[in-house]
């Protein structure tokens, strides 16, 4: 009955994004996000895009993983993350105040093809990241909401893939940014009624939540809280969904979108990361992603409202990330003319490899984040030194922070090796990635200090 249940209402939000698609795709409109129009999307609209690809569900499991782990401090930390609006909004600014209109831009006229190019790489893998994701969360809820059905996770990501693809493909940017809308409505609504519901559920102790330790002490939260600040200026500028977001509107309507999805999304994250602290308080038994042990803390409704919370926050990445990657592939890479076609091959390509590596296999969520934001941080000293202390940088210096960024962060995802176990210390693999990190930033500022120039 609960499945029955979350795919009905699951469809009738899919059936809903589909017909709030526009009626005809145009090539501004699938890579620049205008209406049919040709007006730019409105302060609202961005916003609540803004919000709903970046609480998707992979940070929603995360929040509530690390709040179940490492109480208010694990949640605290991964919100940190969203910090990023405020930066990401700050490097925005200065970009187009210089004149570029990406991040691409202003490397290419610095450092040439080879800055563009090492960018561009890790854009890339960090899509890639995004679609896998968030495919495997669906299969985690469909495998758990259907467990009596053994093809149920495979299943679902195919078919989540296939549609999601389908509407995606036929309006771009612009389809992502109209169905953003819709879903973060029924997402806030849905996920509302929840967070009320636990708020007033027997047992729930709002002091004990927001000082709780978590099941395995409060340490590790701490340490992923000074992670995710040295990683916090960087991470934004490596998420094209974020950065594309930056150069629709004027520059004041950008301005105020950063801010106010800033604040609503940390909300929005903390809010959701009280669902796992609250089962780490009660003593609950960790089970499949957290979603096993909701299914026996709270009533069918709630759990109910919980995965569908997710699966429309997974729906309304998926179209964003897939936008992006058409941008990408065609506008920065050059692959195939400016049209539709060119675009809808991209994303055909990027969704088909993401469910790939979804069905092929999975890491742990935060993984994947943990990964993409060292490999971004190769940024850190570039743009702090390049972007707002207006220094040149020479070519030879953005080569070794990319290559040190890349190494800790192949470093620590291959962090049970041999070869990397020799090089990091023996602690926890959070407190191996801060090391990893302060390493990254001290190689990366130390290449483009002793590189940099004043400007004529």
């Amino acid at each position: 009955m609960q499945a029955a249940i979350i795919i009905a209402v699951f469809g009738a939000v899919i059936l809903a994004s589909l017909l709030a698609a526009p009626r005809r795709a145009t090539v501004e409109g699938f890579f620049g996000g205008a209406s049919e129009d040709g007006r730019a999307p409105g302060l609202w609209m961005l916003i609540l895009s803004q919000v709903t690809t970046w609480i998707f569900a992979r940070s929603l499991m995360n929040s509530a993983i690390l709040g179940y782990f490492y109480g208010i401090w694990g949640t605290v930390a991964y919100a940190a993350y969203y910090g990023s609006f405020l930066t990401g909004g700050f490097i925005v600014a200065r970009l187009r105040e210089g004149g570029a209109g990406s991040v691409q831009d202003w490397l290419g006229a610095r450092f040439g093809g080879v800055g563009t190019g090492c960018y561009n790489l890790v854009v890339a893998l960090r899509l890639l990241s995004e679609v896998f994701a968030n495919l495997l969360v669906v299969g985690l809820i469909f495998s758990a909401a259907l467990p009596e059905v053994g093809v149920a996770r495979d299943a679902s990501i195919v078919i989540v893939a296939v549609v999601g693809l389908g509407y995606s493909a036929w309006g771009g940017l612009s389809a992502a940014l109209r169905t953003d809308v819709l879903q973060m409505a029924v997402f806030l609504a849905v996920f509302a009624a929840a967070f009320v519901a636990l708020l007033l559920s027997p047992g729930f102790d709002l002091g004990r939540v927001l000082t709780a330790p978590g099941t395995s002490g409060a340490w590790n939260g701490q340490v992923l809280l000074v992670v995710a600040l040295l990683q916090v200026f960087s991470y934004p500028a490596h998420d094209p969904v974020m950065m594309d977001r930056g150069f629709l509107a004027d520059p004041e309507t950008t301005r105020r979108s950063f801010r106010h999805a800033f604040w609503i999304s940390t909300l929005c994250i903390i809010a959701f990361g009280m669902f796992g602290i609250q089962a780490g308080v009660i003593g609950a038994e960790y089970d499949g992603e957290l979603i096993g042990t909701w299914a026996t803390m709270f009533p069918a409704w709630l759990y109910i409202a919980l995965l569908v919370s997710l699966l429309i926050s997974a729906l309304s990445t998926l179209d964003s990330a897939l936008a992006s990657a058409a941008r990408l592939v065609v506008e920065e890479l050059h692959i195939g003319t400016r049209n539709l076609a060119s675009g809808r091959v991209a994303m055909t390509v990027f969704m088909v490899l993401g469910a790939a590596l979804t069905i092929w296999g999975n890491q742990t969520l935060f993984d994947a984040v943990a990964v993409s934001g060292t490999a971004s941080m190769f940024l850190t000293p570039i743009l702090i030194v390049g972007l707002v202390m207006n220094r040149r940088i020479a070519v030879w210096s953005y080569v070794v922070s990319f290559a040190a960024a890349i190494f800790g962060g192949a470093l620590y995802f291959a962090r049970g090796a041999d070869w990397a176990m020799a090089l990091l210390p023996e602690a926890h693999k959070y407190e191996q990635l801060l090391v990893i990190c302060i390493a990254v930033l001290i190689a990366g500022f130390a290449a483009t200090l002793a590189g940099a120039r004043r400007t004529a």
